[in-house]
């Protein structure tokens, strides 16, 4: 019809698409979740005096997993009571990480072991059938054979409406999709994994986890860079942001949180994958490393590190060779270059070292990467002694931020850093004199004060 009926205007109608699925209320199936009244008005949401906000997030009301380092990254530490650590109910969680690394993995981990503790968990799947899961399961317990997860839901679907219409029935107290990029809404005109898309879907789940109070874990993918797919949007709408890292061609996987508001971005939980899934390494086995028992290599010095509340001995190696004057390389892997070049020209300005015509490769074992600068120190000693040939002693470790005069100036945590290297069996710790000077001594563990990189060059044998 090219004329309209009624204002007799040419050519003004709009074709229009009918959907049934648009009519209804996404939010609908959560309002009824929270007690709305039979007449179908939605409930009223009141501002309120501060003073009279009832807190229903205490630090008791968390869902742990009892996977401490999953744990530690959600929030709290493992000296803390178990009821203190994890999910926040109501949260909204966005975990990513490269495919293949290990992220289905943990979460169906920490869902099974949620499901044990008789926290009612629904896994939604939208790349796997619920047979694959069944299968992967399996794999990660054997001795289970499918039984033991009474409280564990799983769900192969994509239509958001239809997870959420579950999700009422279910009642879950945490729902994990895995992943967002492969949900969609029939009324939205776009594609999966669409910038549209992600955005009402990962609203509308974050509106299920804010109104039911059940916390919500999405994955999502990452770009080549690493960086998370699609709209910064996600990561603003969610209250934790994690990031599963590490090399897929080994065994270690680090998680950080890369956001949370309700603990410490700078917290790290360390695994192993096997063949059973993903193990806890508290100690960072493969990342703190020189045995006790192991000869000392030159250009290798273990650092005390600190990641959150945690402190990790980590070895950080160093290789200079032969290069071209005006073309030499400097190359790191878990480090800052701005840093490596820095200590590079304070070692040749302050130290004599001739290098401005040797290639330089510094990194971090196991995959971790180091920001802290009192990791100077080590990255310094580990470029000279690959440069004259020469190793620590065995059992000693260096702490400590070099600044461009040459001076070792001194590093924050100092006490845990002892301690934590005493623990492990460490004899002799190189650190800056003015911390050597007020610190308050340790049985078994000598400590060394150094004043300058001068001195520091002078411990290498």
């Amino acid at each position: 019809m090219g004329k309209c009926p009624d204002c007799g205007t040419w050519e003004s109608l709009e074709p229009q698409t009918i959907d049934p699925a648009a009519e209804k209320d996404p939010h609908r199936p959560v309002l009824a979740w929270t007690q709305e009244d039979v007449t179908g008005s939605s409930p009223t949401n009141p501002a309120q005096l501060l003073d009279q906000v009832v807190d229903d997030h205490a630090p008791g009301q968390r869902l742990a997993t009892g996977i401490d380092e999953f744990d530690r990254v959600l929030g709290g530490s493992p000296g803390q009571d178990p009821a203190a650590r994890g999910l926040v109910p109501g949260s909204a969680i966005l975990i990513g990480g490269e495919p293949g690394i290990g992220k289905s993995t943990l979460l169906l981990q920490a869902a099974s072991a949620w499901a044990k503790r008789g926290i009612r968990t629904m896994y939604v799947s939208s790349e796997e059938s619920a047979q694959q899961i069944k299968l992967r399961a399996q794999r990660l317990a054997p001795e289970q054979s499918g039984g033991g997860d009474g409280e564990l839901y799983v769900l192969a679907d994509t239509n958001l409406s239809r997870i959420l219409e579950q999700a009422r029935r279910i009642q879950p107290g945490i729902v994990i999709v895995d992943s967002i990029q492969m949900v969609y809404k029939s009324d939205v005109p776009a594609g999966p994994g669409s910038v549209t898309q992600l955005r009402r879907c990962c609203t509308d789940l974050v509106s299920l986890a804010k109104l039911s109070g059940a916390a919500v874990v999405l994955v999502g993918h990452v770009t080549k860079d690493g960086t998370l797919a699609g709209p910064r949007l996600l990561e603003h709408l969610v209250d934790v942001v994690l990031s599963f890292d590490g090399d897929r061609y080994h065994a270690h996987r680090v998680v950080r949180a890369v956001k949370n508001r309700f603990g410490a971005t700078l917290e790290i939980g360390l695994f192993e994958m096997t063949g059973q899934g993903l193990r806890q390494s508290p100690e960072g086995a493969g990342i703190s490393a020189i045995a006790m028992s192991d000869k000392p290599r030159p250009g290798s010095v273990v650092c005390p590190v600190m990641t959150g509340t945690r402190c990790v001995l980590v070895e950080i190696q160093a290789l200079t060779a032969t290069g071209f004057l005006g073309a030499a390389k400097r190359k790191c892997s878990g480090l800052d270059s701005n840093r490596l070049a820095m200590l590079i020209a304070v070692l040749e300005q302050h130290a004599g070292l001739r290098l401005a015509d040797r290639d330089v490769f510094a990194s971090s074992v196991g995959g971790l990467r180091i920001v802290e600068p009192g990791a100077d120190l080590a990255l310094l000693l580990a470029i000279a002694g690959s440069h004259y040939k020469r190793a620590l002693a065995a059992a000693t470790c260096a702490i400590g931020e070099v600044g461009l005069g040459g001076e070792i100036r001194p590093v924050p945590h100092m006490d845990q850093r002892l301690a934590e290297a005493a623990r492990l069996g460490y004899k002799r710790i190189l650190m800056p004199a003015r911390d050597a000077k007020g610190l308050r001594g340790r049985p078994g563990i000598e400590k060394i004060g150094l004043p300058n990189i001068d001195r520091a060059i002078e411990e290498l044998g």
